[in-house]
């Protein structure tokens, strides 16, 4: 009988607690909702805005690079046919 007693000990509570929840998340969920709308969008735009910023700096890195490169083509092939200019 020990097993019973302490498998609906505090149950009262939980059923209480869950009813309560019940009955008031209708009625403040929505309120939470309207209230975390803005925030929620300044996170997404603040993510916008951010990925935005890296799409440019990996363009220009890249850009760099590539410049870079063709430097180090021109280098080299300045070095293998000394003769020529370019």
């Amino acid at each position: 009988m020990d097993f019973l007693k302490d498998a609906f000990k505090g149950s009262l509570t939980n059923i209480l607690v869950v009813a309560g929840v019940a009955i008031v998340a209708p009625v403040v969920l929505p309120v939470v909702m309207t209230m975390a709308r803005p925030v929620v969008k300044g996170v997404i735009k603040g993510g916008m805005a951010l990925a935005d910023k890296v799409q440019e700096m990996v363009a220009e890195t890249g850009e760099q690079i590539s410049d870079l490169m063709a430097e180090v083509r021109a280098e080299r092939a300045a070095a293998v046919n000394p003769g020529e200019k370019g």
